[in-house]
């Protein structure tokens, strides 16, 4: 009775009642899942588990068209990989959601949802029914969001100098001079937040410029691309208006398809005298708007080019969507899908080219009564260097943006994670039912967080697992994994942000929940890439030349039959010309020719005598 009094606190299969008893499994064949969505996850988590934490490793990865990819940062990883599985594909949404959101956790998110999917199939094959296992994760979930306040224990200050906090979140990246980076961030997001305390993250620029040295990146006033003028026009002294355009910046697409109809030389002519007022006219209603600086995502047309010079507008050609995102939010100007003048043209003082070393930017500044905007601008000798320190910069960013939000922060390091696996252990051991296993096995899930950072810190994960459970059992939850073993937070600045971590334990609950309802992944059967002709011509009938001999025709006439309507179309052989449409078909069903019309007299389709 002694002995059994002291034993250890039952495990996750002795809390359950015995299920029904499996079969014994041959040595060759495989095991099968409970839920199948466990191996997909387990396969993406381990892709992702080594870039875990500030001392993740990168990786070097080659797309499917070719490009190379040298990143450690998860969501960068996730969307180059191409992924077939329904369960995987769900994990990369959750993933990315919390990236575009926070702007960090894409890793958090897939590890801790692959390490609760395992655990759960350890419950379902205990016994637990999977309505109960999903309404027990669902409340161990709520009790893990509501204990993240308890263990805020520090907050940035609104007069507080934000350099710690946003080392501790950007030093999670591998980019080199990681102190210098935070500092130049902190000092613009400092700069551009609003008298009441607000934050406006597009009043903060990122401009990359390859050349130079990370210690040599720098602010600059304004908002900056990394872009060159185009025309003759290079800057703007004063009274800015901008138009931003993600469309061609000229006439439509001139290789659209089309069917000519121009009956003469003269109509040719005609047609490029209107393509010409055309773009006299679109630019004329843009200079008639005041507009003198256009910033355009897409092809520009030297035609289009050479009015806008004429009407003094500056043409800016922008490398990244990201940059006329960036520029509408800073300057209150929508994006023109057509060359139109915008409703609300943005307004800054000035536009100018300026050279960083080898590269060139071209900078927005204006005078405004609230606070001006920023651009960081990064300089490195290699493309992919600078991915790395412009990821880390967004996602300082991001985290300043949060904590105006919500300024408490929790303790890093997978500090938090063995706080809240301590606290639902000794309440999952007290519960009765279904919900205590399932704190139990969240419980164990959080935990294998730290282990993979002590993994990718090269450290012993048992000795260091071992320590970090007696300092936790003994109270301490500011101790955390750290390079040489564990630490105090709290001395080293190890810090995340609240909003950040409970916006991913709930993207975490959400993608879980769903994928634990599921009990069989059924994939519909691929149709064939070449379809069957419906009716087929025997080989030798193909092969066969046509009985009708064609002629050569000089100056004649061809006729064109499109459902029943024709149309005259002369072809002048003797001056070598090829006409350009002048009106295009609303019918574009494809043309064929005489001959294949014989060979398939049934399909619905024009032909070509």
């Amino acid at each position: 009775m002694a002995g059994r009094a002291t034993s250890a606190p039952p495990q996750l299969p002795e809390r359950l009642a015995a299920g029904p008893r499996r079969r014994a499994r041959s040595p060759g064949a495989p095991e099968r899942h409970l839920l199948g969505s466990v191996p997909a996850a387990q396969t993406l988590a381990r892709v992702i588990r080594p870039c875990y934490g500030p001392h993740g490793r990168q990786k070097l990865l080659v797309t499917a068209g070719g490009s190379t990819v040298f990143t450690g940062y998860a969501a960068a990883v996730l969307r180059a990989l191409e992924l077939e599985h329904p369960a995987a594909r769900l994990l990369r949404e959750a993933a990315h959601a919390q990236a575009e959101g926070p702007g960090d956790g894409a890793a958090f998110v897939v590890l801790l949802a692959e390490a609760l999917l395992r655990q759960a199939e350890h419950l379902l094959r205990a016994g637990l029914p999977r309505s109960q296992l999903r309404q027990a994760y669902a409340e161990a979930t709520a009790e893990t969001l509501a204990l993240l306040p308890s263990l805020s224990i520090r907050s940035l200050g609104p007069l507080e100098d934000p350099f710690w906090a946003l080392y501790s979140v950007m030093n999670t990246h591998a980019a080199p001079q990681m102190d210098y980076l935070a500092k130049l961030v902190a000092h613009a997001c400092w700069a551009t937040k609003e008298l009441d305390g607000s934050f406006h993250r597009e009043r903060v620029g990122v401009c990359t410029l390859r050349g130079g040295r990370l210690e040599d990146s720098c602010l600059l006033p304004g908002l900056a691309l990394s872009a060159s003028p185009c025309g003759q026009v290079t800057t703007v002294l004063s009274g800015a208006r901008v138009a931003l355009f993600v469309c061609t910046f000229g006439p439509a697409n001139p290789q659209a398809p089309a069917t000519a109809r121009l009956s003469s030389p003269e109509d040719l002519t005609k047609f490029r005298k209107g393509n010409e007022q055309l773009i006299d006219k679109q630019v004329a209603q843009l200079a008639k708007a005041c507009i003198n600086v256009a910033v355009v995502w897409g092809d520009i047309d030297e035609k289009t080019l050479a009015q806008a010079d004429k009407y003094g507008i500056m043409v800016i050609q922008a490398r990244a969507h990201r940059d006329v995102v960036y520029l509408s939010r800073g300057l209150g100007t929508p994006l023109m899908p057509h060359l139109l003048p915008p409703p609300k043209p943005g307004k800054c003082q000035r536009v100018y080219e300026q050279e960083l070393g080898e590269g060139l930017a071209v900078v927005f500044e204006w005078e405004s009564s609230g606070t001006p905007a920023l651009t960081l601008v990064l300089r490195g000798a290699t493309a992919e260097g600078l991915k790395s320190a412009e990821q880390a910069v967004y996602h300082g960013i991001d985290a300043y943006s949060q904590l105006c939000q919500d300024p408490r922060m929790l303790p890093g390091a997978g500090a938090t994670e063995m706080a809240l696996a301590k606290i639902l252990s000794e309440k999952g051991s007290r519960l009765e039912g279904p919900n205590g296993p399932a704190f139990l096995a969240f419980a164990q899930a959080l935990r294998s967080l730290p282990e993979t950072l002590a993994e990718n810190a090269g450290l012993l994960v048992s000795e260091v697992m071992a320590e970090l459970s007696c300092a936790h059992q003994a109270g301490n939850f500011l101790v955390g994994v750290g390079a040489e073993g564990i630490i105090n937070v709290a001395e080293g600045e190890v810090w995340d942000t609240l909003v950040a971590k409970a916006q991913g334990l709930r993207a975490v609950a959400d993608v879980v929940l769903q994928l634990v309802s599921v009990d069989e992944i059924v994939v519909a059967k691929r149709s064939p890439a070449n379809q069957q002709d419906l009716n087929p011509v025997p080989k030798k009938a193909r092969e066969r030349p046509s009985p009708v001999k064609k002629k050569k025709v000089i100056g004649q006439s061809h006729i064109v039959h499109r459902r029943g309507k024709s149309i005259l179309l002369f072809v002048v052989l003797s001056l070598n010309l090829t006409f350009l449409s002048w009106d295009v078909f609303r019918d574009t069903t494809p043309m064929i020719t005489k001959k294949e019309c014989l060979k398939r007299p049934f399909e619905n389709s024009q032909c070509v005598f």
